[in-house]
Order: structure tokens, then C-alpha cells, then sequence
């Protein structure tokens, strides 16, 4: 499975981004979810999950309430809305997946990484 990320930009605070997460491969829709970050000097930081089948998500309390983790397995892409965006979400963001299920937060557990998208929040 290759992943690609895309939707980041600039936007001022209080503002919204979508990102999406295109897949190749038709076994995307059997592998659990995740999205990450990471912002310079800092490190690789759990966003949100989603399993397979879209019935079970899990946020970062930093995140939860402003983020919301999608998935459309008939079109191989995974997404990550974001509002009511903060300068401390600024970072690149990643979409991983992950064969066995069940890895959550820890990064350590997925599989497959895509490049990542640049999100930069302005105060």
C-alpha cells in the first residue's frame, strides 16, 4: 500500500483544513487508519485512528472535538477534518496504516507511511 497525504496549507487560526489520504492498493479498506504530526523539534505525535471499518475512532485529547478521522474504503482515501485550528497545530501531518489492527496511538505499530502535508497555523 503506498499512501499519499494532500490538503495542508496556511490558514489562520479558527479556520478549517481537510486532509486526505489517497491509498493504492486494494487491501487499504482491510487496515486500520491513523493520522500524525509532527512539528520541528518535537516529536512524531498521535492525531487520530480509525479502524477498518470506520466504526471506531480515537483522538488525541489535544485534538478531540476539533478533528474528525473519516475513511471511504470504496474509494481508497482516508480524511482528517480539522476546525477551530490553533498555531500548535502546526506540523506535518501523515497518514499511516496498519495491517494487524489495533494499533491506536503508537506509531511504532503501523505499517505503511505516506510523505506527509504541511499544516501551518497563523496566530
Amino acid at each position: 500500500v503506498q499512501l499519499q497525504a494532500s490538503g495542508g496549507g496556511l490558514v489562520q487560526a479558527g479556520g478549517s483544513l481537510r486532509l486526505s489520504c489517497a491509498a493504492s492498493g486494494r487491501r487499504f479498506g482491510n487496515y486500520d487508519m491513523g493520522w500524525f504530526r509532527q512539528a520541528p523539534g518535537k516529536e512524531r505525535e498521535f492525531v487520530a485512528s480509525i479502524t477498518w471499518s470506520g466504526d471506531s475512532t480515537s483522538y488525541a485529547d489535544s485534538v478531540k472535538g476539533r478533528f474528525t478521522i473519516s475513511r471511504d474504503n470504496a474509494e481508497n482515501t482516508g480524511y482528517l477534518q480539522m476546525n477551530s485550528l490553533k498555531p500548535e497545530d502546526t506540523a506535518v501531518y501523515h497518514c499511516a496504516a496498519d495491517r494487524q489492527g489495533g494499533g491506536g496511538s503508537n506509531y511504532w505499530k503501523y505499517d505503511y507511511w505516506g510523505q506527509g502535508t504541511q499544516v501551518t497555523v497563523s496566530s
